[in-house]
C-alpha cells in the first residue's frame, strides 16, 4: 500500500498494530505474536453477525432410486446385512453424477418398516447395510422391491449457521425446527414427498477435526428439488487470489471486513493485547472504546434495505382507550388487531 493508505492486508495492519505499540517492525518472533492477536480480534469481531458474511448456496436433493428388486438371506448376522440386487445399477453416475446409491444413503426393504444405512457400496448389485442395522424379517428376501432415498445433505465448508432462524428455505417455505420436535415428528423419515420441515444437525468429526454440518429435510424429498438457502460464513480470511479460510496467515491475506472498517481489527486486537498481555485496563479500555464506536457505524452501514423493526402508528380513529396496553376493566394484558401499533420488520 501507499505511505498514507488504509491499512488492508495483514502485513499493513501488523505495521499498524505494531507502531500503535511503539514496536519495532519486522522481528519475526513479534510478528508471530501480533498476527495471532489479530486473528484473535477477528474471529471476536465476528461472533455477531455481520452483513459481509453473508453467502448463500444450494441444496440439490436425490430422487428415490427403486430399479430393479433385492434378495436378502437370514441365515446369519452376515448375510442379513448383505444386500444383492437384480436389475440394480446402485454404483453407477446418474445424469447428476452421483451414484444411484451411496455409504450413509437409507433404504428400505419390501413392506418392512425399518430404516437400513449404507455401510459399503460393493458394486451395481452388492451393498452391505451398517451393523447397526441389519434387515430384520423373519423371512429371506426374494424378488422383492425397495427404495434408496437420502433425507440429509451436507451444507458447505465453510457454513456457520443459517441467516434466518425461522426457514431453511423461504423459496420452498421450509421452516426450521429443533431436533427434538424434527424426530418426534419423522421418528423413521422413511416417508418421501415435497419437504415440509428441516433441522439441523452435527455429525461430528471424519478424519480430521473439521465440523460436518448437514440439513435433514423431512419427509424426505421425492425427487429432485433444488433448494436454496443463506448461511453465515467461518471463512473470515482471503487470500489475495481469492481463497477464503478461518484465519489470516500469509502478509497478503485480507479479512472479510470492509476497507473502511478494518481499523476495528487493529483496534479490538489491541484491547484483547492490553487486556491480556500487558494487564493494563486503561489501555484496553481506550482502544476498545474506538472499536466499539466504529462498529456501530458498522451495524447500521447497509443503508435503508435493511430490516430493522420500526413503530407503524395506529389509525387516526384509534381512540386512547383502545390503544391502552392494559386496563383494570378489561383484565386483559394482551390484545391483538388493527387498534394497537404494531412493531413491523
Amino acid at each position: 500500500m501507499a505511505a498514507g493508505d488504509a491499512p488492508a492486508t495483514l502485513a499493513e495492519m501488523r505495521t499498524d498494530f505494531l507502531e500503535s505499540l511503539k514496536e519495532a517492525t519486522g522481528v519475526s518472533a513479534i510478528n508471530t505474536v501480533v498476527n495471532r492477536f489479530l486473528n484473535k480480534a477477528n474471529q471476536d469481531i465476528h461472533q455477531e453477525k455481520w452483513w459481509w458474511q453473508e453467502r448463500r448456496a444450494f441444496v440439490r436433493t436425490r430422487p428415490p432410486y427403486t430399479t430393479g428388486t433385492v434378495a436378502v438371506a437370514v441365515t446369519s448376522l452376515t448375510t442379513r446385512r448383505t444386500v444383492t440386487g437384480t436389475s440394480t445399477a446402485w454404483n453407477t453416475a446418474n445424469s447428476f453424477g452421483d451414484t444411484n446409491a451411496a455409504v450413509g444413503m437409507k433404504m428400505t426393504l419390501a413392506a418392512e418398516p425399518f430404516v437400513h444405512l449404507i455401510g459399503t457400496l460393493g458394486s451395481d448389485t452388492s451393498i452391505t447395510l451398517e451393523s447397526a442395522t441389519p434387515y430384520l424379517g423373519d423371512s429371506a428376501l426374494s424378488g422383492a422391491g425397495y427404495a434408496i432415498y437420502q433425507d440429509d445433505y451436507a451444507l458447505e465448508s465453510d457454513f456457520d449457521d443459517v441467516i434466518d432462524a425461522r426457514f431453511f428455505d423461504e423459496d420452498h417455505k421450509i421452516p426450521l425446527i429443533g431436533a427434538q420436535e424434527f424426530y418426534r415428528l419423522y421418528s423413521r423419515n422413511s416417508n418421501r414427498a415435497a419437504p415440509k420441515h428441516a433441522t439441523l444437525i452435527e455429525l461430528g468429526p471424519s478424519g480430521s477435526v473439521s465440523l460436518r454440518r448437514r440439513v435433514v429435510l423431512g419427509p424426505a424429498p421425492d425427487q429432485t428439488y433444488n433448494i436454496p438457502y443463506r448461511y453465515w460464513t467461518t471463512n473470515l480470511a482471503v487470500s489475495s487470489t481469492g481463497t477464503g479460510a478461518a484465519n489470516l496467515s500469509a502478509d497478503t491475506d485480507q479479512p472479510i471486513v470492509p476497507l473502511k472498517f478494518r481499523q476495528g481489527i487493529i483496534w479490538k486486537g489491541l484491547e484483547i493485547w492490553f487486556a491480556t498481555r500487558q494487564k493494563d485496563a486503561v489501555l484496553a479500555e481506550k482502544f476498545g472504546g474506538l472499536y466499539a464506536t466504529l462498529m456501530l457505524r458498522g451495524r447500521m452501514d447497509r443503508g435503508p434495505t435493511q430490516d430493522r423493526p420500526r413503530l407503524i402508528p395506529a389509525t387516526a380513529s384509534a381512540t386512547l382507550a383502545a390503544r391502552r396496553p392494559y386496563s383494570p376493566l378489561l383484565r386483559r394484558r394482551l390484545v391483538t388487531g388493527t387498534r394497537w401499533d404494531q412493531l413491523a420488520e
